[in-house]
């Protein structure tokens, strides 16, 4: 029997040993798990060293986790599956064993042996297939076809935004001029103006008005604090009283008498019943209630007195008794207001010496027109200059790396909308804009991320192909009782823009997978792409 324990021994202390030491780790960082001569290893970070047995143990020792990248015991770190006959890929430790099995694993080494099915070979077929295929795309230039016309747009766009903003340029130096003599003409008008509005201040009627105004106001302010000394007076009273009926009912209960309140109640009670109810004062009509004078009477004191005069004149004006002079610039095109403006004053001063042109009226109607034709040059001037801005941001954005692309093929899909129908929800992503969640049976549209970058991965250099394959959206609608939704849009080369496939890999954090012909490089563009892939399939 002995002979036969032996035999079985190299098998049991294997199975003790549990994972191996090398399982979850990266390949360019295996050559760093090895155990040092005195059995022991150093964490990555360097920040201690544990004995070699506690590497994969399932147990957390070194603070940045490295110590366990098989098992994920430690948190915040990344498990890699070889996927022997595809790609190599990380996945979040928080997915290691969690009974779910991540398509990014096709190996099924995320999870306890028998749960998971290795499906390498099959995915690995597809993929190739599909490369292959987007190759084919590129060398019959049918995607690349395409995408160059994207970047003729983008080119077009260009010179479309410089024409636009030497026009504007001009149209602002000229609108600029145009406010620059209007408020001349405004300043003029006011000058004249005012000593008629003096000598309209004068009359009996709007100092009758002033009179009122103010007398109203002394009324209010002795009204007010007429009503500050009475509640000041009822709640001293009511101090008193509370005092009283507290004194009350203490002798009352010492001497064992009822309530004061509770005797003859009853008989009380009916007495009120066949009491008649008072009348409502009856006011005179246009008379004021209590409550227009405690609400509406601030709005009578901001009324302005000048604008009422103003329009009590228009009101009792008789038309026959205006001069044509001063309505002849309401017919007058733009161009010949400047030379009426400039022969105006003199001819207006005379005829007013003469007595036969209501010199006040007019005065006030022009500064009023004046007035009225520079808020409307400068509301113009303000929004070419809105414009402006505008053509030189979009102008700017074309040809950027982190934004439309170094050659601007992305800029013709700028706002466009994909959509993928999965039978109760149809899924959107409105490139360069936001990702939506819309119910096909009735219900609330949910957003699912606003964009937010390009690839953010700091192993992906801005400009290349991997850069322009995954689009990130963020801060969408916050689930219940969970994080914000967010989407990861991941492209490939097709012929049309189009969305495959729509999945939520963790909760409220949305995959999207889809193709354009934007990514369709031509053969010599993309041959140092095949090259990296290449590399990364094993």
């Amino acid at each position: 029997m002995v002979p036969w324990i032996f035999l079985l021994l190299p098998f049991s202390q294997s199975v003790l040993a549990g994972v191996d030491k090398t399982f979850g780790v990266k390949p360019d960082l295996i050559s760093r798990y090895v155990a040092s001569k005195s059995g022991t290893w150093a964490c990555l970070d360097g920040s201690k060293v544990i004995p070699w047995d506690f590497v994969n143990d399932d147990s957390c020792d070194c603070p940045d986790g490295s110590d366990e990248p098989g098992t994920g015991a430690c948190p915040n770190t990344t498990f890699y599956c070889r996927n022997d006959g595809h790609i190599g890929a990380s996945v979040p430790s928080s997915r290691v064993k969690d009974g779910l099995c991540e398509p990014q694993c096709c190996d099924g080494s995320d999870e306890r042996p028998g749960v998971c099915k290795n499906v390498c070979a099959e995915v690995g077929e597809e993929y190739r297939k599909k490369r292959d295929e987007e190759h084919k795309l590129r060398r019959t230039a049918r995607g690349s076809k395409i995408r160059s016309t994207y970047i003729q747009f983008a080119h077009k766009e260009k010179a479309r935004l410089e024409e636009q903003l030497k026009s504007l340029e001009k149209d602002i130096e000229s609108k600029e001029k145009e406010v620059e003599r209007l408020k001349e003409v405004v300043q003029r008008t006011e000058s004249i103006s005012q000593a008629a509005l003096e000598h309209k201040e004068k009359s009996p009627l709007f100092q009758a008005l002033l009179t009122h105004s103010r007398a109203l106001k002394s009324l209010q302010r002795e009204h007010k604090k007429h009503l500050e000394r009475e509640n000041a007076l009822g709640d001293i009273l009511n101090s008193l009283h509370m005092a009283v009926l507290e004194a009350v009912r203490g002798w009352e209960e010492l001497a064992g008498l009822p309530h004061i309140n509770d005797v003859g109640k009853e008989g009380q009670n009916e007495e009120n019943k066949d009491e008649p109810k008072k009348e409502e004062e009856q006011l005179e009509e246009g008379m004021w209630t209590a409550g227009q004078l405690e609400e509406e009477l601030d709005d009578l004191f901001e009324m302005d007195l000048t604008s009422l005069l103003f329009e009590h004149e228009e009101h009792i004006k008789s038309p026959a008794e205006g001069s044509i002079l001063y309505d002849v610039s309401a017919y007058l095109p733009d161009s010949f207001l400047s030379y009426y403006d400039d022969i105006k004053d003199t001819v207006i001063s005379w005829l007013g010496l003469l007595g036969i042109s209501n010199l006040e009226s007019s005065a006030a109607a022009d500064s009023s027109r004046a007035q009225q034709a520079l808020s409307e040059a400068e509301t113009q001037l303000s929004r070419v200059r809105r414009d402006k801005k505008k053509a030189e941001e979009d102008l700017s954005e074309i040809f950027i790396v982190e934004g439309f692309g170094a050659e601007g093929e992305w800029k013709k899909l700028d706002g466009t909308c994909l959509e993928k129908n999965t039978g109760d929800y149809t899924y959107e992503v409105c490139l360069f804009n936001e990702s939506k969640q819309k119910p096909n049976n009735g219900g609330q549209t949910f957003s699912l991320g606003k964009f937010e970058s390009w690839n953010p991965s700091p192993d992906v250099k801005p400009g290349t192909p991997e850069y322009y394959q995954k689009q990130v959206y963020k801060h969408g609608t916050r689930c219940w009782n969970g994080p914000e939704r967010s989407t990861v849009l991941l492209l490939t080369c097709g012929t049309e823009n189009t969305l495959l496939t729509v999945q939520e890999l963790e909760k409220c954090e949305y995959q999207f997978t889809g193709t354009t012909p934007a990514l369709c490089l031509p053969v010599d563009g993309g041959e140092k792409g095949k090259k990296a892939s290449a590399r990364e399939e094993l």
